[in-house]
């Protein structure tokens, strides 16, 4: 029986939750997510959870911060001049923006905190900092 290893293309069906429970992304209703082993697509421990399973086989993986999206980094929080945003935007606590670099590279940001002069945004990848877990099934190594 063939199993994952490196480099092969897989489709899997997935549940991903934190370690309290709460379901933040699943394939439930879509097609399989499909990927290529080992080129980077996924978060680390994702792609080590799924190596030597076979195919209709699940499994719950645990995933730790740093095999994830990685700890909190306080050097992705900033504050911006709210007379820098556009006019029309009224800014509020949770809001997602998205920024631009001079390169034309586009950075998700998220509002934080509110004051009369700025604001705080967070540019941390939201699942930053946090233990995952996801429930696996491997429905086909392409």
């Amino acid at each position: 029986m063939s199993t994952v290893k490196e480099n092969d293309t897989v489709k899997v069906h997935y549940t991903g939750r934190l370690t309290d429970g709460q379901v933040f992304d699943s394939s439930e209703g879509r097609d399989p997510l499909e990927f290529t082993m080992g080129q980077g697509q996924l978060i680390p421990g994702f792609e080590k959870g799924i190596i030597g399973m076979a195919v209709n086989e699940s499994r719950t993986v645990e995933i730790p911060v740093v095999d994830a999206y990685g700890e909190v980094d306080a050097n992705l929080v900033y504050e911006v001049e709210k007379d820098k945003l556009p006019a029309d935007l009224t800014p509020e606590v949770g809001m997602s923006l998205v920024s631009e670099t001079p390169d034309g590279m586009q950075i998700p940001l998220v509002i934080t905190e509110v004051s009369e002069a700025t604001i705080k945004v967070d540019a941390n990848h939201p699942l930053a900092g946090k233990d995952l877990v996801f429930d696996i099934e491997l429905v086909e190594i392409v």
